[in-house]
């Protein structure tokens, strides 16, 4: 039986069910920006992903480090 190959997935399945969750938050308008959802509504696509994946980051899943500013 050949070795199993070693997975080059950025991100994992959890991160992926989380940040089409926070898409599908942003469609229905509940998709809300800031601490415990205080801000305003999130209309930009690429918001609503940074969302979903800082929400699997609190989670634990498999989410690349962000970027130093």
């Amino acid at each position: 039986m050949p070795a199993r190959k070693k997975s080059s997935h950025k991100y994992g399945k959890t991160s992926q069910k989380t940040v089409a969750s926070a898409m599908r938050r942003r469609k229905r308008g509940t998709l809300r920006s800031g601490k415990a959802g205080k801000g305003g509504k999130v209309k930009s696509r690429k918001q609503a992903i940074a969302i979903g994946l800082s929400e699997a980051r609190k989670k634990g899943a498999k989410v690349p480090r962000k970027k130093a500013a």
